[in-house]
């Protein structure tokens, strides 16, 4: 199988002053590019078997009670670069809980810990590549990049490929949300087009009545209609 790297010009850059902590960590010199060897070429392979019946599920799938916060659907479809489902794919979402805390020994934000929320799920996409996950709507956070910055409300999707070197990571953002116009990080990108394409907009025919909200997120691989990636 040959693999073609990503287009860096397509991603948000290494080196962007603005998000503080990318100064100390981009590079200082032209970056290699090597062959995959055989390791990177290979695996991992999911089956359904490998996931729990209520992995997708973060409403049911850590504590004993229901979470606090505004229930949500959040769902879409994987897609590559000509607009074809991705089936059977691997989906990974981590989160903030609804006051803007994560589950972390590291994170120190003043916000209350859900003692019934794990802020951790997966599922596979169907044949039509479509995922859903049950959660609650994540809370902004405060972040040291400058005196007062806050990071929008968003999920980490992590989607694996047929092998390590396909593994691809984003976040999506929420429809409305006036903190995404001032985050360091999402303003990173640069191009207002490809931000908006990491945005979950409402989608209130799949809203289940007196339940929880939907937002519908689809993410595409690749081609000119492509997520944006993290480096």
């Amino acid at each position: 199988m040959t693999f073609r790297p990503r287009d860096p010009a397509r991603h948000p850059p290494a080196l962007a002053p603005a998000y503080k902590t990318s100064v100390t960590r981009s590079p200082r010199l032209p970056l290699l590019s090597l062959d995959p060897g055989p390791t990177e070429r290979t695996g991992p392979v999911f089956r359904p078997d490998d996931l729990g019946q209520m992995d997708a599920d973060l409403l049911s799938n850590y504590g004993e009670a229901a979470p606090i916060g505004e229930r949500i659907l959040i769902h879409g479809r994987v897609l590559d670069g000509n607009g074809r489902p991705v089936p059977h794919t691997l989906v990974e979402v981590w989160q903030a809980n609804a006051s803007g805390r994560y589950r972390h020994v590291r994170d120190g934000y003043v916000g209350a810990l859900d003692p019934d929320f794990g802020g951790c799920g997966r599922c596979l996409t169907g044949e039509d590549g479509t995922y859903a996950f049950r959660t609650v709507k994540p809370g902004a956070y405060p972040w040291r990049n400058t005196r007062n910055d806050w990071r929008p409300a968003h999920i980490h999707f992590s989607v694996f490929g047929t092998a390590f070197l396909q593994r691809l990571v984003t976040q999506c953002y929420f429809e409305g949300d006036p903190l995404i116009a001032r985050c360091p990080i999402a303003q990173s990108i640069g191009d207002p087009v490809a931000v908006d394409a990491l945005v979950a907009n409402l989608d209130m025919g799949q809203t289940r009545p007196f339940d929880m909200i939907a937002y519908r997120f689809d993410i595409v691989l690749r081609g000119r209609r492509a997520t944006w990636f993290e480096t």
